[in-house]
């Protein structure tokens, strides 16, 4: 990650609290509130972004990467990009003891009728897992590429020569792990193929596909007080986070140096859903979205000023539900359960109680965009330096203006 995003990513929460002082706290927040569950509405826009159709690690650390920007990929349907195969990325301080994925016919807010199927499911006790494969940038190194993604051993973090699954194991801080289907691409790396392009020598698998689909996880995420990375401080130093990726972009590069290498840029999609941002607020979970619906900076995001209580003595559940009405809520439910099916009326039941909880619903709804191929490959371009050299996922919160901007940079250089 280069210096310059890490400032943005730690120092640009600050943009309603330029001209104060920040106080490091783990409760409340001075530039957002506490919510029981957050919400974006209108998620799916009329856009375009461009696969890779070439990725080659070079002998001397160099790579050769081309975006494929003769053939933009139209997105024009509800919860686009994210109706897209997607993979599920972990960081710690992180102890993930159970995931699912769920697909739907239909769904929408509040609605009682109708359920969902389990498709993907893991329990780290039990030591299983359905339809689910854990990746990690643990292979071949490369300068411009940097590692190439591959099987885990069951402690996340190494590389493994078959597909493993995890122990019930906490993975430290600013370490990062993978979720995808167990699907492998059944075609080598070609753009006509059932994975498009990919790098050579990866472990490549499908993400998991539905324009209705939900992922519910229960996590324990312990404060980091390891020895190592105190001393380190890593940047992202007990700054745990979820998120989701289109899945093409790990299979290509996840952080390159070379902005072509990776789709991410072009707007294929990132939805962080619970992301501690800064160490100042390290009990914060926030969501944000990477995709061009109503910016034209990926970095930024649109960000939900809203947060949900990171508990690290205490274990979690909860997760992410797109609805086919653009609904994309996210939310923390004791409630939740991971049955072979989810009926909507249980769904609605855990989410619908947290409105009496503190904070209540906090929710944004996203602009009615119409992006020309021309656009998008234009925004793209003009990021394309910052996002690839992004060693973690380039997230931050929406950019309100240059002046403002600049006071965060000032800031940031003020806290370091």
């Amino acid at each position: 990650m280069s210096a310059f995003l890490i400032i943005i990513k730690r120092f640009s929460l600050c943009l309603a609290l330029a001209s104060t002082v920040v106080s490091i706290s783990t409760g409340s927040s001075n530039y957002s509130d506490e919510a029981s569950f957050v919400q974006f509405d209108n998620v799916g826009y009329d856009g375009r972004y461009f696969h890779v159709s070439k990725v080659e690690a070079l002998n001397d650390d160099n790579c050769s990467c081309l975006q494929d920007l003769d053939n933009a990929v139209s997105i024009d349907s509800v919860n686009a990009p994210y109706n897209e195969e997607l993979s599920v990325h972990l960081r710690g301080p992180m102890n993930l003891r159970k995931f699912a994925w769920y697909v739907a016919d239909d769904y929408t807010y509040g609605s009682t009728s109708g359920s969902w199927t389990r498709g993907a499911y893991y329990d780290s006790e039990e030591g299983t897992a359905d339809n689910v494969t854990f990746l990690g940038n643990v292979g071949d190194d490369n300068l411009c590429l940097g590692r190439a993604l591959n099987y885990v051993t069951s402690n996340g973090t190494a590389l493994a020569s078959d597909s493993t699954v995890l122990d019930n194991i906490t993975v430290a801080s600013a370490h990062e792990y993978a979720i995808y289907s167990s699907k492998k691409c059944s075609d080598s790396s070609s753009s006509s193929g059932d994975c498009g392009v990919y790098r050579e020598g990866i472990d490549a698998y499908h993400g998991f596909y539905g324009t209705v689909k939900a992922f519910l996880f229960e996590f324990y995420s312990p404060t980091d007080n390891s020895e190592e990375d105190l001393v380190n401080k890593t940047s992202s130093y007990d700054m745990p986070a979820i998120w989701l990726l289109n899945a093409e972009i790990p299979r290509t590069a996840q952080y390159p140096t070379n902005g072509n290498c990776s789709s991410w840029n072009t707007g294929a999609g990132e939805f962080d859903i619970f992301e501690v941002m800064n160490v100042t607020e390290r009990n914060h979970f926030y969501s944000t979205i990477h995709d061009f619906q109503g910016i034209d900076d990926l970095g930024t995001g649109i960000q939900m000023f809203a947060y949900l209580d990171r508990t690290p003595n205490s274990v979690m559940k909860g997760g992410i539900v797109f609805g086919g009405d653009g609904t994309a809520t996210v939310f923390l439910s004791n409630s939740t359960t991971f049955d072979d099916t989810l009926e909507n009326s249980d769904l609605n039941s855990w989410i619908s109680s947290l409105k009496n909880e503190e904070g209540g619903e906090v929710s944004e709804s996203l602009a009615d965009i119409t992006l020309g191929a021309e656009i998008t490959t234009t925004a793209s371009s003009a990021i394309s330096g910052a996002s690839s050299a992004t060693g973690s996922k380039g997230d931050a919160v929406r950019q309100t203006g240059g002046s403002i901007m600049a006071s965060i940079f000032a800031m940031g250089a003020l806290l370091l």
